[in-house]
């Protein structure tokens, strides 16, 4: 009896320790999942003219998060602080996948902060990053831009791509000194972005995808729920313009109309763009309908904006892209 009793303490003892090790491997690979690929930055500001200056600006958890700032050139000894872009790249990405967005900013008078998240470009590292954690990045960049003497802290606005556009609108729900958002990309939800993931790798949700979702939720310290987009898009506290690739093969522009659709009536417009999911093509085919937004929520320091001669976002006269409201 005993030796039976000690056989089946022997089994389940094993049974257990396979089980808590099966569970240590899926948290080691579900950690590597959260640790985006680190891309070193393609091009520099100087490479594109661009007077760029290099800045560490203190994270989260006493990280360090690298930033390029371009404050608007300045033609007199003290020149009159002027509205700020921060700028967030995606997932896997970098500042310099950016850069394309700068020059039509500062020509029109915005500051520019185009910064690294953690784990990404040259800023510091961690075990693993998220949607909220490139909130908090972003967050962390306001502060620093708000304490700049030549950016106006009153007028602050956000860019963002992919997990960055959707960061930006987690930012906005929580920030009373966000004036703006361009939101490029963003998807509705991440509960269906990794139920997509899932079904590309072959992992059947019932089961093993099912406990990865959740464990991913553990891991990141929030409920999809909580930080989707398509909720974040009820509660933010200013306009928004929501930019989407209409040929995007990795986000849906379905997306994008589910956004608009919750968005606060008069408060959000989207600009459809042809194109896919890279930042680039948004950026460079239809800069002047961003900027125009941005101007109608900052304005700017430079005289054409002075002369009130706002641009009306979605005039027609672009070939690319139509605007549409979120309904009354």
């Amino acid at each position: 009896m005993w030796q039976t009793a000690n056989l089946v303490w022997m089994d389940l003892g094993l049974a257990l320790a396979g089980f808590w090790g099966a569970r240590a491997a899926a948290h080691a690979l579900i950690l590597k999942g959260l640790r985006a690929p680190r891309v070193a930055a393609l091009v520099s500001p100087e490479s594109l003219g661009l007077a760029a200056q290099p800045v560490d600006i203190p994270g989260p958890n006493g990280k360090k998060l690298f930033a390029w700032f371009m404050p608007v050139p300045g033609t007199t000894p003290t020149p009159t602080p002027t509205p700020a872009i921060l700028v967030m790249h995606g997932w896997g990405a970098n500042a310099s996948m950016m850069l394309p967005s700068v020059a039509p900013l500062l020509d029109a008078g915005f500051a520019v902060l185009l910064l690294d998240a953690r784990c990404h470009g040259a800023s510091g590292d961690e075990p693993f990053t998220s949607l909220p954690r490139f909130a908090q990045d972003i967050e962390a960049g306001l502060d620093w831009l708000a304490v700049q003497s030549r950016v106006d802290a009153s007028r602050l606005a956000l860019i963002g791509h992919s997990v960055g556009a959707g960061a930006a609108l987690l930012s906005a729900t929580r920030r009373d000194d966000i004036r703006a958002v361009v939101s490029i990309s963003a998807f509705a939800h991440p509960y269906e972005v990794m139920r997509r993931l899932l079904a590309q790798h072959h992992i059947p949700y019932f089961g093993v995808g099912w406990y990865v979702l959740r464990h991913v939720q553990r891991v990141i310290g929030a409920r999809f729920d909580d930080i989707a987009p398509i909720h974040s898009m009820t509660r933010v506290r200013c306009p928004v313009l929501l930019v989407h690739g209409e040929d995007d093969d990795m986000v849906p522009f379905d997306d994008a109309k589910r956004l608009l659709a919750v968005g606060q009536p008069g408060r959000v417009q989207l600009l459809a763009v042809a194109g896919r999911h890279d930042p680039t093509e948004a950026l460079q085919t239809e800069p002047s309908q961003m900027l125009a937004f941005l101007k109608g929520q900052l304005g700017s320091c430079q005289s054409a904006c002075n002369s009130g001669q706002i641009q009306p976002v979605g005039d027609g006269s672009h070939s690319h892209g139509e605007m549409k409201s979120a309904p009354a």
